[in-house]
């Protein structure tokens, strides 16, 4: 016979045991869906900036490992990155630009700063930014109109590169300070006997061929005591004497076979191991930058080095950021923004994750703690830019229209070298493309 009492007992107990299970049950999807809101909650609070820069897969791999390591040390930012080669870049940001939607933090170069600038479209950076250990010559090319825009996330100088084999062999030794013009001219001439046929110690330096090549001219100008092609307020700057003068010189040295034939010249395709005339021995002596010379030394390692600008009445160099980093006026995390730039340049952890893939670290201080451990290469660099530091001429951003006033430099520049137009004449069709394409 079933004892009643004994199967309600247990009917009791099973009935506790299930509904036990289905609170726990209840509560812990109740937990799970609260940790869930918490992780999304914790996930939405955190400040996202949008950041977009152009180079090399180098730069591109020390970038991310930067962002990375700042988003460790401040775990409430995160970034949204965007990278691409320079082919690409400025189409981008010029669509970027025109929709009012800039990310956060842009790179801006030299040629571009003066133009977003004056269109209102970047922030005025404030104290957030430590830039007392930058060059203040270097600082200043961030400022526009009396306001600082941009920061210099990368040193440069303008140089001399030169093949060191070829001059151990011939015995030629590079001042310290560099050579004048006249020392430099003479040395060409005085070398050119000793020198197999085809080969010339000096590349012609008025004609333009890749990209901007006015820089060339420049370097005579600046040594001039003239300035650079664009003043300080983006205008016209070229001395008509100075560039007759110029031509006139390249020209007499064409004639003497000092430097090579014009159409050696514009053939010229730089960084190309064949066609590239220093990389195959034609010339010994072009104009490059400090930030440059892992390019060629990647291709000959070991060979080339840097010399200083040739002086006149002054030293013909002059400093440049590689690249800077601005904030744009329309940006919610301003203030963000600022403090991880400021991470960027004057940490020397950051230092030491970005290398030299941004060019010559721009505070002294960083550069100066990661020294050490610099490759022969990355020393030269920094040696360079703090040798010409001290006598550059002050350089000037870029007005809007200047790469495509560069592009017609460099047509006109070749004509001259054929003969086809008169010194006089390339200066007046200088004058003629800048109020055409700057001025307007």
């Amino acid at each position: 016979m079933v004892d009643m009492k004994l199967v309600s007992r247990k009917k009791a107990v099973l009935l506790s045991a299930v509904s036990m299970a289905l609170l726990m049950s209840a509560c812990g999807a109740g937990n799970a869906g609260n940790e869930a809101a918490s992780d999304k909650k914790n996930a939405d609070s955190k400040i996202k900036l949008k950041i977009t820069w152009a180079g090399s897969q180098v730069r591109h791999d020390a970038t991310l490992k930067a962002l990375d390591a700042y988003s460790k040390l401040h775990p409430n930012i995160a970034f949204e990155p965007d990278y691409m080669g320079f082919d690409t870049y400025w189409t981008k940001m010029g669509t970027l630009s025109a929709a009012r939607n800039l990310p956060d933090i842009l790179q801006i170069d030299t040629n571009n700063l003066l133009e977003y600038a004056q269109r209102g479209q970047l922030m005025e950076l404030g104290s957030d930014i430590n830039m007392a250990d930058i060059d203040p010559q270097l600082a200043k090319v961030g400022n526009v109109g009396g306001k600082q825009y941009a920061v210099p996330i990368g040193g440069n100088a303008i140089a001399l590169q030169y093949d060191k084999v070829m001059f151990d062999k011939l015995g030629i030794k590079v001042p310290d300070k560099g050579f004048t013009w006249d020392e430099l001219i003479q040395l060409a001439r005085d070398v050119k006997p000793k020198l197999e046929k085809g080969k010339y110690l000096l590349q012609d330096m008025s004609v333009g061929v890749n990209q901007v090549e006015i820089d060339k001219y420049e370097i005579y100008q600046a040594a001039q005591g003239k300035g650079l092609a664009n003043n300080a307020e983006g205008k016209f700057n070229i001395d008509k004497d100075t560039f007759v003068k110029f031509n006139e010189l390249f020209a007499e040295l064409r004639k003497e076979g000092i430097v090579p034939p014009i159409d050696v010249t514009v053939a010229n395709k730089e960084n190309d191991p064949k066609l590239d005339n220093l990389l195959n021995g034609t010339i010994m002596v072009q104009r490059g930058y400090a930030a440059s010379l892992g390019a060629i030394d990647g291709v000959k390692p070991g060979e080339f080095g840097l010399m200083v600008a040739p002086s006149a009445k002054q030293s013909g160099s002059f400093l440049l950021p590689a690249q800077f980093f601005a904030v744009s006026k329309d940006s919610k995390y301003a203030e963000e923004a600022q403090k991880f730039i400021d991470w960027f340049i004057n940490d020397q952890e950051a230092g030491k994750i970005l290398g030299l893939s941004r060019g010559p670290q721009v505070s002294k201080k960083v550069s100066d703690a990661l020294s050490p451990t610099y490759s022969d290469v990355e020393k030269q660099q920094v040696d360079l830019i703090e040798k010409a530091a001290p006598i550059a001429s002050p350089f000037y951003s870029r007005p809007k229209g200047y790469g495509s006033f560069a592009s017609e430099y460099n047509k006109i520049s070749q004509q001259i070298g054929f003969g086809k137009i008169t010194p006089e004449q390339g200066y007046d069709e200088l004058k003629k493309k800048w109020e055409e394409i700057v001025g307007k």
